[in-house]
């Protein structure tokens, strides 16, 4: 491995995780104290060295937050957010967090504009905050909001002089986003050579480069990085945990605490407690970050990983799985290699038949799911899926409104045997959804991995389409579809349709 810079091999980097403060400000996002406590100890888990709890003054809501979770006992270290005021200070010393993060505005266009200072007075209210929070024995952050926008001999300045308050760290925060790596390099080696505090660089994502960014402050000298889950965060949002560390370890060699088999497992939960949908092409963690349909690839693959991965970088190393992903450009080699593993044997007459049909499938516009594949495979060899189908379903009702808790009932043939379950959701899908899953039995239970809902015509009849992955407890996954103008039997028939495919997977095993 040649390492672009030898210098950082085996540094160890600080990971501030702002998840629960800078991502609570993505748009359109609020996150209540169950979801807050559920990402903390989440984070605690990967092993985030300091969590930003939260800005106590916002609400009385927010400063509950931040004391509960100062409260839960972590290893991460927590932190809470205050302007340069006495009162916001406070408050975060009310929750008795680890850190205090204390920032105000030092470029012109804010100074002047929102917080109508004069550059004096900033530094004087700067260094009275620092030694308020050293006062208190707490450890004390300090960030120039807008530093990558401020003039540079204000900055050494204002960093000069929280550094003799006593200020243990100093963050750089591209608050909008503007720098490129070249330049963010040369900032953080400049403000390293005025000041001996560790530093730390806060990256927004306006223009795409808050990762690049954030690793080229670390080749510069920083020693702490903030970032968010899935990069959440105002605007376009922040650097992204995920990236910027597997980054740091796979291609610096660097080291941090972050526990890396997490990150996937992290991204999810994340996902489902801001209802934020993590995009597929997303690098470590998205959907497509490890799958492959090229025949080409997926041949080179097949035999050796590295061929088309980095290589030093492996799904298992996050937490996520390599999928081979079939279509108009699958190949011989994986469309063998997935009919075989669902216990299926073929001729080479055989196999080029089913290929030449999942081609045909995609040509049409269609991705090819697990389903599509074995009831292809099935036709070919002659066999009848019907009589194998584990679930029968016979009836789906479902009650809903405005002043009742949605609630479904399924009555279906369940291996053989009549069961009829009912089960309430937060709507009629999951509701629906649980009372299928709630069919099968203790040894036959199923994560639903994945759901997709697509409106494929126009008008409120719409033909909706519902892709589903289901997941069994030895890792199993089959994904299906159904389309129908209902949402709810879209829903149903489509996980259904995934249960059976994997009950028959299982048995052919």
């Amino acid at each position: 491995m040649i390492y672009r810079n030898e210098e950082l091999r085996d540094k160890f980097v600080r990971i501030f995780d702002t998840t629960l403060r800078d991502g609570e400000q993505t748009p359109g996002v609020s996150l209540g104290i169950r979801q807050k406590l559920i990402i903390a100890e989440q984070l605690d888990k990967l092993g985030v060295d300091i969590i930003e709890a939260g800005f106590p003054i916002a609400s009385p809501g927010e400063k509950d937050a931040v004391t509960r979770i100062a409260k839960l006992g972590l290893n991460s270290q927590i932190c809470g957010l205050s302007r340069v005021i006495t009162k916001d200070i406070d408050a975060c010393l009310d929750c008795d967090v680890d850190m205090v993060h204390t920032f105000v505005s030092t470029s012109d266009v804010q100074r002047i504009h929102t917080i109508e200072k004069s550059r004096e007075e900033v530094v004087e209210l700067a260094v009275s905050a620092v030694q308020h929070i050293k006062d208190h024995g707490v450890t004390c952050m300090f960030s120039a909001m807008d530093a990558t926008r401020t003039d540079i001999d204000y900055l050494t300045q204002i960093h000069r002089a929280v550094e003799q308050a006593g200020c243990d760290v100093i963050n750089v925060p591209d608050t909008v986003g503007v720098m490129v790596p070249s330049m963010m390099y040369r900032l953080i080696r400049d403000i390293a050579e005025t000041v001996s505090v560790p530093l730390d660089t806060h990256c927004h994502n306006d223009y795409g480069l808050a990762v690049a960014n954030s690793t080229a402050a670390i080749e510069a000298g920083a020693s702490q990085v903030q970032v968010t889950i899935n990069g959440l965060g105002e605007r376009a949002g922040n650097a992204d945990l995920a990236e910027t560390v597997m980054i740091l370890h796979t291609i610096y060699g660097a080291k941090t605490n972050i526990e890396t088999e997490y990150l996937f497992e992290t991204s999810r939960i994340v996902e489902q407690c801001t209802g934020v949908r993590i995009p597929q092409l997303m690098p470590i963690v998205g959907e497509n970050a490890f799958a492959h349909e090229s025949g080409i690839h997926t041949h080179g693959v097949l035999v050796r990983t590295d061929t088309f991965e980095p290589g030093v970088m492996t799904p298992e190393m996050v937490g996520h799985k390599r999928r081979i992903v079939l279509g108009k450009h699958a190949g011989r080699h994986a469309v063998k290699l997935a009919i075989e593993a669902a216990g299926f044997q073929t001729t080479n007459e055989q196999l080029a038949e089913i290929l030449n049909r999942i081609k045909e499938l995609g040509d049409k516009g269609k991705p090819v799911t697990d389903a599509d594949l074995y009831a292809i495979t099935e036709t070919i060899l002659g066999e009848v899926s019907k009589k194998e189908q584990f679930i029968d379903l016979k009836e789906v009702s479902v009650m809903t409104g405005n002043i009742i808790t949605p609630t479904a009932a399924v009555k279906a043939y369940v291996g053989g045997e009549l069961r009829v379950v009912a089960n309430t959701g937060v709507g009629p899908v999951d509701a629906a959804l649980g009372a299928v899953q709630n069919l099968l039995g203790e040894g036959t239970k199923v994560h639903l991995q994945d759901f997709k809902l697509e409106a494929i015509s126009g008008g409120s009849d719409a033909l909706a389409e519902v892709t589903i992955a289901v997941e069994d407890a030895d890792g199993r996954i089959v994904n299906a579809r159904a389309a129908r103008e209902d949402i709810v039997m879209a829903s149903v028939e489509a996980l259904v349709n995934a249960i059976n495919r994997l009950i028959m997977v299982r048995g052919r095993a």
